[in-house]
């Protein structure tokens, strides 16, 4: 098995050289997407905005408003500031692997690289769910809270206002990303040994008190928010179970592949010894 790097070592000044050039490149990549994103911050908002514009589209007056002079400026920067970091990731993540990749093994690079690759797959799967099954279906309950109002009673209209409106998904978007990454994290943790599929299964209970708990956190305070992501989340977990024991039973097949071929080089010897004499 080849060293790290053919077991090459650096000065400490030499890391945190490497260090500061691979934050440099990340930063200047950023930066690019944001200046790109905030060219398209406009189309952007309209994107995030389909959904609603679409369960409207035969009220008329339907509008977004803004109560502060700022605030359609400052949903701009915000969105340009998610789209780019989405948009960089995949150079923020391939700088961070330059910088840790000499210090690993041939066979860590192997084993990390898969996991590295499906972060942003994953990220996206969560962000497509939301957007594209959840939300729909969001705007649809917390729009039936309207009404019309008459003689008696005073109509009830809701008038979305662009920050909040753009925060709320937002948020959503980055909470179901984020946590679509969880078959990634518990399948790294069984890949290198950390937890196993049978520890997985037995921590089932305290693992749905905590997903409950994550979705109230990361979620605004309703309910169907809270359990349109604690119900993928609960989901998810079963699959990293299932991850886990693939992994496992891969596991012991090398192991049994190694020492079996282990067994046969111990009985090659002697018989090449009494060849010798």
């Amino acid at each position: 098995m080849a060293g790290a790097e053919d077991e090459k070592k650096m000065p400490l000044l030499e890391h945190l050289v490497e260090l500061r050039r691979r934050l440099l490149y990340s930063l200047v990549g950023f930066v690019l997407a944001f200046i790109v994103c905030f060219a398209f911050a406009q189309d952007m908002f309209n994107f995030l905005a389909a959904p609603l514009a679409e369960y409207f589209h035969d009220a008329e007056g339907r509008r977004f408003i803004y109560t502060d002079l700022i605030e359609p400026f400052f949903t701009q920067m915000k969105l340009a500031a998610f789209g780019a970091l989405c948009i960089s990731f995949p150079v923020v993540a391939g700088q961070v692997w330059a910088f840790v990749a000499p210090g690993l093994y041939k066979n860590e690079r192997q084993a990390f690289l898969p996991f590295l690759i499906a972060t942003p797959f994953m990220f996206i799967l969560g962000a497509a769910f939301f957007y594209y099954i959840l939300l729909p279906y969001a705007i649809q309950f917390f729009a039936g809270f309207e009404q019309t109002g008459g003689p008696d009673m005073l109509p009830v209209q809701m008038e979305n206002k662009v920050g909040e409106y753009i925060g709320f998904v937002m948020t959503l978007i980055f909470a179901f990303g984020l946590c679509f990454e969880l078959p990634v994290l518990l399948t790294l943790l069984a890949r290198v040994g950390i937890v196993s599929a049978a520890g997985l299964a037995s921590k089932r209970r305290y693992a749905i008190v905590a997903v409950v708990a994550v979705a109230a956190v990361v979620t605004p305070p309703d309910v169907f928010s809270q359990i349109s992501l604690a119900v993928p989340l609960i989901a998810l977990y079963e699959i990293s179970i299932v991850l886990a024991k693939l992994i496992e039973k891969k596991r012991a097949r090398q192991d049994a592949e190694r020492e079996k071929e282990f067994d046969e080089e111990a009985d090659a010897a002697p018989t090449s010894a009494v060849q010798r004499q």
